[in-house]
């Protein structure tokens, strides 16, 4: 479903790559999880896989659509939870659902599952019909979820879910993940909380200053030891 095909990124006036031939793919049916320290290219490599950066070498394609040549048939694969939940703010939560499922072409009937059905799942009905602006940090990260859901996408993207959650909401965002991807799609999240991506990934892919450090099949990794590998990679640093 996501092919990241030999990718470089450099920001403009600098001379060193931010992400530099990295190449991964998630298939249908995969949780997949994007780890590394902080300023170590996830971002980057996020935002240019859903069209918002353009990159430098490499191909991206979702659902075999070059993200590039075929932007719009690619996007409409994917939905993308922000790490800083930009949102609507002057939208009520329902509007703002609405609002994201109308840009996706999201069916009538997809839209009432989110407000009807997720929503009270998230524990986020009850401030449907409220301003966003009033949310919580925890709320808004609960109302980007919900709208990047309102369309089905194939490939569902989130950088850094799991901050601003209460306890019980990430454990139900984990098994929503697994069961979402064994539902016919693809899962692709950053995080630094590794316990998360142990109990939730099916495959693990390690980022070090730009570049592929490594790809773990959790899968068939019996007993792997993710945080002892993690801080092994890192010269013995762990910032998750």
């Amino acid at each position: 479903m996501l092919e990241v095909i030999d990718f470089s990124k450099k920001y403009r006036n600098n001379e060193n790559y931010s992400a530099h031939h990295i190449s991964f793919n998630v298939s249908v049916g995969e949780v997949v999880g994007l780890v590394g320290s902080n300023g170590a290219g996830k971002s980057t490599i996020i935002k240019s896989i859903i069209g918002v950066l353009p990159f430098s070498e490499g191909e991206i394609k979702v659902g075999g659509f070059d993200i590039v040549k075929q932007s719009e048939q690619a996007k409409r694969l994917i939905g993308y939870v922000p790490d800083d939940h930009s949102v609507y703010e002057k939208l009520t939560g329902r509007e703002y659902i609405n609002y994201i499922g109308s840009l996706y072409g999201a069916t009538k009937e997809q839209k009432k599952f989110i407000t009807d059905d997720l929503a009270k799942r998230f524990d986020i009905a009850y401030a449907l019909d409220s301003q966003i602006a009033g949310y919580s940090h925890g709320m808004r990260q609960k109302i980007c979820i919900l709208g990047a859901l309102t369309h089905n996408p194939r490939l569902w993207i989130l950088d850094e879910p799991m901050v601003g959650l209460d306890h019980q909401t990430m454990a139900f965002l984990c098994n929503y993940i697994k069961s979402y991807a064994d539902d016919n799609h693809c899962v692709l999240f950053s995080s630094h909380n590794l316990e998360v991506v142990k109990n939730t990934c099916d495959k693990v892919v390690f980022i070090k200053g730009g570049e592929l450090a490594d790809i773990v099949d959790l899968k068939n990794t019996e007993n792997f030891d993710l945080n002892g590998y993690y801080s092994e990679l890192n010269g013995g640093e762990h910032d998750a």
